[in-house]
């Protein structure tokens, strides 16, 4: 399974504002495991950054001046998350942004390219109910390095989500392994009956007799065939009839 683990960063919090993406990347994971794939960009947003997303992320409006725009490198980013799980930490807001760059550009939303869209956040607070669960919160809380962290950026954010995703999930991990590694499950009849403590009931003459009566309406209602009849007269001779119940 392929999954991308997503991060942005932009200039202010609110897109329907006008607030672009400075900064994407995405880290890629196939089968719980880091491939080394991962996709990287710094933005130029045509405009500038909020004081407070600025003392966030670092990006100046200097140092992002000469860098590609989202619709040049749309294309590439599209064919990096095209039918993978998208995991992404609060992932209304990052997916709300990135909409609205594929709207500038006339492309469909993010959601008709990717398979999924996985919200570590939604499932931090279920897991963790009452905690803090932004993403310093979740590194310490599953042992996970983020001492580099010293400002927000995308590229390292999502190796440290990708982390603590599959800390989070681990118990999903443990359960393919175990599935790929089971072995095949042999039946024997013969010793699920051997397991079983069994006593046997002989019939009563009247339910003999019931069941001579019910092989006699048979025999009659098919032109005198009845292959139990058959087999008593033939192979058995008088069959008792028994009745086998668990102990």
């Amino acid at each position: 399974m392929r999954q991308i683990v997503l991060d942005t960063e932009t200039t202010g919090l609110e897109h329907k504002h006008g607030h672009r993406i400075v900064e994407i990347a995405a880290v890629e994971l196939s089968n719980r495991q880091f491939t080394g794939n991962h996709f990287h960009y710094y933005l130029n947003p045509e405009r500038d950054s909020d004081v407070g997303a600025l003392q966030v992320h670092g990006l100046t409006t200097e140092f992002l001046q000469d860098k590609p725009k989202f619709y040049e490198i749309s294309k590439e980013f599209l064919g990096f998350i095209i039918d993978a799980e998208l995991i992404i930490h609060n992932a209304p807001f990052d997916v709300g942004f990135l909409n609205r760059e594929l709207n500038l550009i006339n492309l469909q939303a993010l959601e008709n390219y990717c398979l999924s869209i996985t919200d570590t956040l939604k499932l931090a607070k279920d897991l963790h109910p009452g905690k803090r669960n932004n993403l310093d919160a979740l590194c310490d809380r599953y042992n996970i390095d983020n001492s580099k962290r010293t400002l927000h950026g995308a590229l390292l954010d999502a190796e440290l989500l990708a982390e603590v995703y599959l800390a989070m999930t681990r118990g999903q991990e443990s359960l393919l392994i175990e599935l790929e590694h089971l072995a095949p499950i042999q039946y024997s009849v013969g010793n699920i009956v051997d397991n079983f403590d069994l006593r046997i009931i002989k019939a009563t003459a009247e339910e003999y007799a019931q069941h001579q009566m019910i092989l006699n309406t048979i025999a009659r209602e098919n032109n005198s065939k009845c292959l139990w009849k058959k087999i008593e007269t033939e192979d058995l001779g008088e069959v008792e009839l028994m009745i086998c119940r668990k102990s």
